[in-house]
């Protein structure tokens, strides 16, 4: 069974993460084949792409126990080449979020151009409560979208955020009950798809180009720090409870 399947509708192309027995976690088999989709040329008739999940769970993040095998050296690879595919996407990007969206699934969502969720779902960044730290890409994404606020409460408590309070604060587009999110989704897909292709690149160009500003930054010594808290002997702790389902031990260390 495909890890990612892949729908066209017309001018609508939807790429679905199809693993919901694993909570839609991003092995290295589906984020190659979510790098080839994402990646994929663009047909001419193509106006919209949308990014989904089967089941519950829209995204719960890379897998954890494919990654508890590894320290880790601070670089997001195969995850961050996936959210830069959908950042340059000439095409507007749509996440219809059905439900939780944690950790690389919660970038996931919010590298999306338009966010579309429900009530039920939630977004979170659970980093520090295994003892990892997000690399400069994905923290400057929260930065961009959330604010600083709202990026410190994300990334320094752990703990996910209802989608009401993300929409509330005006830092997602649309968020409905359950039983109106495939309506909602396709008020807001539709529209994009009868708008104006040509219009739709520049603006999705523009504001890539106008947010890249913080590329130029300095980062080395924030790049360690993030390093030392992947390799660290906490952060295979805090994996280690988590997938045993219990409470981490940390050291600091």
């Amino acid at each position: 069974m495909n890890k990612v399947i892949i729908e066209k509708n017309g001018p609508i192309k939807t790429i679905w993460m199809n693993r919901p027995e694993k909570r839609n976690a991003l092995d290295s088999e589906l984020l190659r084949e979510m790098i080839e989709a994402l990646g994929a040329p663009v047909a001419p008739e193509d106006r919209v792409m949308v990014i989904r999940g089967k089941g519950d769970v829209f995204c719960a993040g890379l897998d954890m126990a494919e990654r508890s095998k590894s320290a880790g050296d601070g670089k997001a690879s195969g995850i961050e080449v996936m959210l830069r595919a959908i950042e340059l996407c000439p095409l507007p990007v749509v996440a219809v979020v059905q439900g939780d969206a944690i950790a690389g699934g919660n970038e996931l969502a919010l590298h999306c151009d338009i966010v579309v969720a429900s009530q039920k779902a939630r977004f979170g960044m659970s980093l520090a409560q295994v003892g990892l730290a997000p690399n400069w890409f994905l923290a400057k994404k929260l930065m961009e979208v959330l604010g600083p606020v709202t990026t410190r409460e994300m990334l320094l408590l752990g703990d996910p955020l209802p989608s009401t309070k993300l929409h509330a604060l005006g830092l997602i587009a649309r968020c409905v009950p359950a039983d109106q999110l495939e309506a909602e989704a396709t008020k807001v897909i539709d529209r994009l798809a009868a708008n104006a292709p040509l219009s739709l690149k520049a603006m999705k160009a523009l504001t890539v180009r106008q947010l890249e500003i913080r590329d130029g930054i300095k980062h080395d010594d924030v790049d360690a720090l993030v390093v030392a808290a992947m390799q660290s002997q906490d952060a295979q702790e805090g994996m280690k409870a988590r997938l045993e389902k219990r409470t981490a031990k940390f050291q600091g260390k």
